[in-house]
C-alpha cells in the first residue's frame, strides 16, 4: 500500500479517499463485469463504461484522490484490505486527536458500496471504528507519562427521517427522539444525548453492539441489510498533564465516525411504503449534505467566501450536526465506496467526492492552561448555581409555575458539576502518583550510596603506587559531598510533598475519593532510613 498522505496542521483540505468493494454473490452469479481501475502509484481511479454505453459514445472517466483502494479482488497485488485501510487513514487521524484536533471521518456512497462494512466491518474483519478504539486504548495503556491522564466519554446517535435518535438507550414501543439545540460557543448540540465514560476497549465494544441493535435497517432490492438512517459514533478525548507548579494543561479531541446511510433510487431499490419514505429523507439530507460540500467548495475557490448563515447547514439535521466538521474546526476525511458494477450510481458518487476534495477547514489545537485556583473556583461556581436553581425549582413548584426549563438547567449543571470533580480527582491522582515516583526515585538512590559507604569496594595498590593518606581520603570525601547533596535534595522533597499531600487529600475527602497519596507497601520508612544514616555516623538535617 503506498503510505498515507500527511496534511499539514490549521488549514487543510478534507482528504477524500475512494474504496471500490468486491463482488456481491448476486453480481457473480449474473455474470457481472468490473467497471473499475485504480493505479496505486499515481491514486487514480478509473471509470469504464459498460460495453452497451460504449456504443453510445460513452467515454471513460478518471478522477485522482488522495488513495485509491482496490478491495475488489484479494488475489490482485494492490489489494487493500481492513486493515490497509486504518493504517493509511485511521493511525493519522488518531494521532491529530491526540495532539488536541478534532476529526471527522465519514463514509458516503450508494446503499450496497460497502459504508457499514469499511466503517463498522464484521467480527472478523473488524472496520474503522473498532480498529480506532482498540488503538486509542492501546496508546492510552501504553503512556508512561505519570503527569498525563486521560479520559473517554462515548455517545452514539442516528438520524432517522429528519429526527435524532439516541442508540445507547434501549428502543421503546412509542419512538422518542431528542431536540437539537446550538450553543453560542460550541454550536449545535443534542440536548439529553447520552454520553457515558468508557475505561477500555471492552466497554467501547460492549456500548456499540447495544447502539448497533437498536439501529433502523431493513431489506432492499439492494442490500439485505440496508442502513435506513445516518449513524454517528463519537468518543470525546480529554487529556490533562500536570505540571510542577498547580497549573495543568487540558486538550480536548472530539473523535466523530459517521456511517451515512445509502443514496439510492426507488425503482433500484424496489422501496414501497415505509421504505420509500425513508428513502426519500434519505435522499433529503444526502442532497443538502452536497450542497453544503458544493458551496463550501465554492467558497474555497473564491477570494471572498460567502456568508456562513448561506451555508444550508440548517436545510437538513444532519448538515447541521455536522457544521463544525464540514468547515469548521476539524479535520476531515471522507471514504467514498463504490461498486464495481453500477456505472449510474458510482460516476455519481465519484463527482461527489471529486468536489468535496476541495473544501478546506480551519482545524485548531483545543488546549486550555488550568490552575488549581481556576478550577477550585469553577467547582464554587457551580455550587453556587446549583443551589440558586434548587431554591428557583422549588419557588416555581410552590407557586405551581412551570419548572421545566429551570429543572433542566439544574441537571445540565449537576452534569457539568460531576465532570468536573472527575476531573479534579484525576489531576489528584496523577500529582499523588507524579511525587510517589519522585521519592521512590531519591529514596533508591540514597539506599545505594548508604549501601557504597557500608561496603566501600577496595582499592587495588601496585608496588609503585602510593599510600598517601591524602590520596586515600580524597574519594571518601567525593562522596560524602555527594550524599550530603542527596540529604539535602531529599529534605526539600519531603517539605513539598508533604505540603502536596495535605492539599490533595483535603480535597480527595472532600470529594469522596477516600486515602489519596498513602505510602505503598515496600517503600522505604522515612524513620527507618534516618536510623540507617544515624548509626553509619551521618548527621540527619533537620525539616528531613
Amino acid at each position: 500500500m503506498p503510505p498515507p498522505l500527511e496534511s499539514p496542521p490549521g488549514n487543510s483540505n478534507v482528504r477524500v479517499v475512494v474504496r471500490a468493494r468486491a463482488f456481491l454473490q448476486r453480481e457473480i452469479e449474473k455474470g457481472a463485469v468490473n467497471l473499475i481501475e485504480m493505479n496505486p502509484q499515481t491514486q487514480e481511479t478509473h471509470l469504464n463504461p459498460p460495453s452497451d454505453r460504449r456504443a453510445k459514445g460513452c467515454e471513460r472517466k478518471s478522477f485522482t484522490f488522495d488513495n485509491s483502494f482496490f478491495s475488489i479482488d484479494p488475489s490482485a497485488a494492490n489489494y487493500a484490505s481492513q486493515e490497509d485501510i486504518y493504517n493509511s487513514l485511521g493511525q493519522e487521524f488518531l494521532d491529530h486527536n491526540f495532539q488536541g484536533y478534532h476529526t471527522c471521518i465519514f463514509a458516503y456512497g450508494q446503499t450496497g458500496a460497502g459504508k457499514s462494512y469499511s466503517m463498522m466491518g464484521t467480527p472478523q474483519q473488524p472496520g474503522l471504528i473498532p480498529r480506532t478504539c482498540k488503538d486509542l486504548f492501546e496508546r492510552i495503556d501504553a503512556n508512561m507519562n505519570p503527569n498525563v491522564t486521560y479520559t473517554v466519554r462515548v455517545s452514539y446517535f442516528e438520524v432517522y427521517n429528519e429526527h435524532v435518535r439516541d442508540l445507547l438507550v434501549p428502543r421503546r414501543d412509542e419512538p422518542y427522539y431528542l431536540k437539537v439545540r446550538e450553543s453560542p460557543t460550541d454550536g449545535p448540540y443534542i440536548k439529553d444525548l447520552t454520553e457515558v465514560p468508557v475505561r477500555g476497549i471492552a466497554e467501547v465494544l460492549k456500548w456499540m453492539k447495544l447502539g448497533d441493535k437498536s439501529r433502523t435497517v431493513a431489506s432492499t432490492n439492494m442490500n439485505d441489510t440496508s442502513s435506513r438512517s445516518h449513524a454517528v459514533f463519537t468518543l470525546m478525548l480529554k487529556q490533562i498533564e500536570c505540571h510542577d507548579g498547580d497549573e495543568t494543561t487540558e486538550r480536548l479531541a472530539r473523535i466523530r465516525l459517521v456511517d451515512l446511510a445509502g443514496s439510492e433510487r426507488a425503482n433500484s431499490t424496489g422501496a414501497t411504503g415505509a421504505r420509500l419514505r425513508e428513502g426519500s429523507n434519505i435522499n433529503k439530507s444526502l442532497t443538502t449534505l452536497g450542497r453544503v460540500i458544493a458551496a463550501l467548495a465554492e467558497d474555497s475557490l473564491t477570494k471572498k467566501p460567502r456568508k456562513r448563515d448561506v451555508i444550508p447547514y440548517r436545510d437538513s439535521i444532519l448538515t447541521y450536526l455536522l457544521k463544525d466538521s464540514l468547515g469548521g474546526n476539524s479535520k476531515t476525511a471522507m471514504i467514498a465506496c463504490i461498486s464495481p458494477t453500477d456505472y449510474d450510481e458510482t460516476l455519481s458518487t465519484l463527482r461527489y467526492a471529486d468536489q468535496a476534495k476541495r473544501i478546506r477547514t480551519t482545524a485548531r489545537i483545543n488546549q486550555d492552561q488550568v490552575s488549581q485556583a481556576e478550577r477550585d473556583k469553577q467547582i464554587l461556581d457551580m455550587q453556587e448555581t446549583i443551589r440558586r436553581l434548587q431554591m428557583t425549582v422549588g419557588e416555581q413548584g410552590e407557586r405551581g409555575g412551570s419548572e421545566r426549563e429551570q429543572l433542566e438547567l439544574y441537571q445540565a449543571e449537576v452534569k457539568r458539576m460531576q465532570e468536573k470533580m472527575e476531573e479534579a480527582r484525576a489531576v489528584a491522582e496523577s500529582k499523588i502518583r507524579s511525587l510517589t515516583m519522585k521519592n521512590e526515585t531519591l529514596t533508591l538512590h540514597l539506599r545505594l550510596a548508604i549501601d557504597s559507604l557500608k561496603n566501600p569496594i577496595p582499592a587495588v595498590y601496585g608496588e609503585e603506587d602510593s599510600t598517601d593518606e591524602e590520596e586515600e581520603e580524597a574519594p571518601k570525601s567525593e562522596m560524602e559531598l555527594q550524599l550530603e547533596g542527596l540529604l539535602n535534595e531529599l529534605g526539600m522533597f519531603r517539605e513539598q510533598m508533604s505540603g502536596h499531600r495535605k492539599q490533595f487529600l483535603g480535597e480527595g475527602m472532600g470529594m469522596g475519593m477516600g486515602e489519596i497519596g498513602e505510602e505503598e507497601e515496600g517503600e522505604l520508612d522515612e524513620e527507618e532510613l534516618e536510623r540507617e544514616l544515624e548509626g553509619d555516623g551521618y548527621s540527619v538535617y533537620s525539616g528531613i
